[in-house]
């Protein structure tokens, strides 16, 4: 099977600063470093680490060429990520000596995909693969509602979160992937709490205390622990998650198989700095040495 997934690409631009700039100052960076970045790519990464047939819908600038060049080296399917006359999505991130930092996103060619775009990547779609979204691109629910039409299992990043955006799609969603935070602000937006949401599978990341999956169709939940780690960076882990999540799904891992192999790579992701360029791979994940927390 295959995992479709329409999600943003960028080029993330982290500078190096003693200090974070005041209104008003210009000073020197002592590095910059660029990567591939954008919720969307990071997960089509994960999902094709985790050995699963992944193509990426998406659309890049003509200043990112080497954005799809980088995807295509970690073995996704990058016929669908359109050129157009957009800027490619990018991240300016400043960080301090304290680990504080700004960042400024301008969304370029996110924002430039078109349902148009997505009916054409869906061409090649079967019954029975899996459509995945997040909120960082446009046409999302018309290419939620395409892929349901079409016999896909439909699955939802709900991040960056937008309570409304969510409502919109939730009749169409299968599964919807979401961390705490963003789940209170759901059940807040539309009065229920997540066994009560007309989706199927409900996953809410906990950070360091692990993921909770409810049931919704028997109600059941049940909780994962964290694995133990020292965590050095965390940009990128929940992405890591849900691409591993899809895979392991995609490939008829029961869900709590999936899930834990999830975990596994997200503790594996938080150990290491950057986004894309470092979401391990399946070899990695099974054989790693770790441990759960005590819960």
């Amino acid at each position: 099977m295959t995992i479709f997934n329409l999600g943003s690409i960028n080029a993330d631009m982290t500078y190096r600063v003693r200090r974070l700039p005041r209104p008003g100052e210009t000073i020197a960076t002592q590095s910059l470093d660029r990567g591939l970045g954008g919720k969307g790519a990071n997960m089509s990464v994960a999902a094709a680490r985790a050995a699963g047939r992944t193509a990426h819908i998406g659309a890049v600038g003509p200043d990112g060429a080497w954005a799809v060049e980088r995807l295509m080296e970690y073995g996704v399917d990058t016929r669908s990520i359109a050129r157009v006359d957009a800027a490619t999505g990018h991240a300016i991130i400043a960080v301090d000596e304290a680990g504080e930092n700004t960042i400024l996103i301008h969304p370029g060619a996110n924002a430039a995909i078109t349902p148009e775009m997505v009916a054409a990547a869906l061409d090649m779609a079967r019954p029975g693969d899996l459509f995945l979204f997040q909120n960082e691109t446009s046409a999302q629910a018309e290419g939620a509602e395409m892929a349901r039409e079409k016999g896909l299992r439909v699955a939802h990043a709900a991040a960056p979160f937008d309570a409304e955006a969510v409502k919109r799609v939730l009749p169409l969603l299968d599964l919807i992937v979401l961390n705490a935070v963003e789940a209170e602000q759901l059940e807040e937006a539309t009065g229920k709490p997540p066994e009560a949401l007309p989706i199927r599978d409900v996953i809410i990341t906990l950070g360091s205390e692990g993921c909770r999956w409810v049931h919704t169709p028997t109600g059941a939940s049940r909780d994962f622990p964290a694995y133990r780690v020292t965590p050095v960076d965390t940009t990128g882990a929940g992405d890591t998650f849900t691409g591993y999540l899809l895979a392991g799904l995609d490939r008829g891992m029961p869900m709590a198989q999936s899930i834990a192999q999830a975990q596994r790579a997200a503790a594996i992701m938080v150990t290491r700095r950057g986004t894309a360029d470092v979401i391990p791979d399946l070899k990695d994940v099974q054989d790693s040495l770790l441990g759960r927390d005590e819960g």
